[in-house]
């Protein structure tokens, strides 16, 4: 990761992934080495945020967005990525949960940032999902489809994150992992319903309430609520409003300011273990004289 980063960097010591400024098109040609590096960096942002750092999955897959064509400024947020893994090596994801709890289940959440794209006004979605008390599986992206409000981009988020919920229900149904009992256990478990949490108070009426319809002239998006509805009357899912504060998902559509960003981290439960990793070194060594 050193290798990839310029030998003067004017950031400090301890940063956020990505500012809340905007990053536009590079208007300039960028040369074949600028291009080759840039690439470099963001294919290493991206191992990192979909292995084992949800932190920077939105500030990788915005800066994904320009790989053809990226300049100095697109440079220079990728360094600060860059620079932030670097200080926070050290962090890694837990998990453990009281049995029983609530948090001992499936839980998932999705949120989207409507219309957040100032050059082809596509909005930005994502889905979070935690089992054991720890994060197993999310996805920040662009839709592939420009919405008209934020009720239909709030749709297409809740269906992308349902098609992996349901999935992950019934992998968990195949090992025979039964999570609707009072501790997970395994048996001859059965998919269970799926809760999916939601910001949008509109968007879970139209999937759940009969007498509200949804007004849009984009077929596949009434596609997308007719499934939901579909999947929530046969018992495969449910639907709860979680306010965007709390909802873990909201963390992954946007670049969050220094305060909020410590809180997201807490409830990505990724913490700094390089302490714990270095006295299990010495113990180790300890042991082996």
């Amino acid at each position: 990761m050193k290798r990839l980063l310029p030998d003067v960097m004017q950031i400090p010591n301890k940063v956020i992934p990505m500012t809340q400024e905007e990053l536009l098109p590079y208007e300039g040609i960028a040369s074949p080495g600028s291009t080759n590096s840039y690439q470099r960096k963001v294919g290493t942002l991206m191992y990192a945020a979909v292995m084992t750092r949800p932190d920077i999955a939105f500030a990788s897959s915005r800066l994904a967005r320009f790989n053809q064509n990226p300049g100095p400024l697109h440079h220079k947020a990728a360094d600060r990525v860059l620079w932030y893994l670097l200080q926070t090596r050290g962090h890694s994801l837990e998990f453990g949960s009281e049995p029983g709890s609530e948090e001992d289940g499936l839980q998932v959440a999705s949120d989207a940032s409507f219309g957040d794209n100032s050059l082809d006004r596509r909005s930005s979605q994502a889905f979070t999902m935690r089992l054991f008390g720890g994060i197993t599986s999310w996805k920040a992206n662009k839709q592939d489809t420009v919405t008209t409000s934020t009720t239909e981009a709030e749709l297409l988020a809740l269906s992308q994150a349902a098609k992996e919920a349901l999935f992950a229900s019934r992998l968990l149904s195949a090992m025979k992992i039964d999570l609707s009992a009072p501790t997970a256990r395994r048996g001859t478990a059965q998919p269970s319903r799926v809760t999916i949490e939601c910001d949008n108070k509109q968007t879970i009426r139209l999937v759940k309430e009969e007498l509200i319809k949804l007004r849009t002239k984009l077929r596949h998006v009434d596609i997308h609520n007719h499934w939901l509805r579909q999947e929530i009357t046969q018992g495969r899912i449910d639907v709860v409003y979680t306010s965007s504060a709390q909802l873990l998902a909201d963390g992954f559509t946007k670049a969050l300011p220094s305060d909020k960003f410590e809180l997201f981290m807490q409830r990505l439960r990724l913490a700094d273990l390089s302490e714990k990793l270095v006295m299990n070194r010495r113990r180790e060594l300890e042991e082996e004289l």
